[in-house]
């Protein structure tokens, strides 16, 4: 009894990894990344991307340092405006973007949690759009660039003092395909 019940056990675990795979053929490829090298799951190759190891494309983008030359930039206190340093920043993603012409980047407008959330999503429009205009003012096709707030709903410190407040007034850079 006890052979007959794990053979069909394996039967039908091996039926549901059979199903997984039929079920994801012709799905978006996802991207992975092997020994350095970005390839899709389905054997095609990114190009364009230049690694020295492997490239870490998570979700958090540039807030998470995990993306080598791809940084956030931080806004005044009720400020779309960039400042010098804010350009500098800039023009290194810039160069990131033409060294990764493959890629597309999704700028992401952040707020403090002051104000409302209206105010604060269109805040952070404001802030990604500035950013987007002056990334493409840099030479960079601007359908390689697209833009979203998320206002106060994304802070990455949570806090009333000035440097809490101040991380969260941000934008932030994440690589999708």
């Amino acid at each position: 009894m006890f052979k007959k019940s794990l053979k069909i056990s394996l039967i039908l675990i091996s039926s549901i990894g059979l199903i997984s795979m039929v079920s994801c053929k012709g799905k978006e490829k996802v991207p992975s990344i092997d020994d350095g090298a970005i390839s899709t799951l389905d054997g095609g190759q990114v190009t364009g991307i230049e690694t020295t190891g492997a490239m870490d494309l998570n979700s958090g983008g540039s807030d998470s340092g995990a993306i080598p030359g791809l940084v956030s930039i931080n806004f005044g206190y009720d400020s779309a405006s960039l400042s010098e340093e804010n350009k500098m920043k800039l023009q290194g993603n810039a160069e990131w973007l033409k060294s990764n012409p493959g890629i597309t980047l999704l700028i992401e407008g952040h707020c403090d949690q002051r104000g409302s959330t209206e105010y604060n999503l269109a805040l952070g429009e404001r802030r990604a759009q500035t950013v987007k205009n002056y990334i493409a003012s840099l030479g960079i096709s601007p359908s390689q660039l697209t833009i979203i707030s998320y206002g106060k709903e994304k802070l990455i410190e949570m806090g009333d003092t000035e440097s809490s407040q101040s991380k969260n007034r941000r934008a932030n850079f994440v690589p999708v395909r």
